[in-house]
């Protein structure tokens, strides 16, 4: 189940509003709506552990590893970061679409995938820093 799936079961279980749900997460409605709706993932860890809270529900069920890894490249790299992690993601789905591989398999190469992008990124940061002199 996705976010905005979970998110969404949650509120409507404990009969609150869309509103209290946003106001708890400190984000506008209609970000919050975005979220149940749109597929839109929180731009920070802390809207996460807000609404972990508020439903009374632990941090790590409401972040699959895909989400985990798109909140920390964002948290990590901004939103450049947030839309390669996604973009990432979406092709590696992608890939394994119909696939022979069992599910222990993709997550292994999920979870190697985004070890490497954040090594990878790291060294850019490192590296792509300096600049030349002429």
């Amino acid at each position: 189940m996705k976010f905005g799936e979970k998110v969404r079961t949650l509120r409507l279980q404990q009969e609150k509003s869309q509103q209290a749900c946003a106001d708890a997460a400190g984000v506008s409605r209609r970000a919050y709506i975005a979220y149940e709706t749109e597929g839109k993932l929180p731009r920070t860890r802390e809207v996460y552990q807000r609404l972990a809270a508020f439903f009374g529900v632990e941090l790590t069920y409401l972040l699959t590893d895909d989400e985990e890894f798109v909140a920390e490249a964002s948290a990590e790299y901004g939103s450049r970061g947030r839309r390669q992690a996604e973009a990432l993601l979406a092709e590696m789905t992608g890939l394994f679409a119909g696939g022979e591989l069992s599910e222990s398999d993709r997550d292994a190469i999920m979870i190697a995938m985004q070890k490497v992008y954040f090594e990878c990124k790291a060294n850019n940061k490192k590296y792509g820093s300096h600049k030349k002199d002429d």
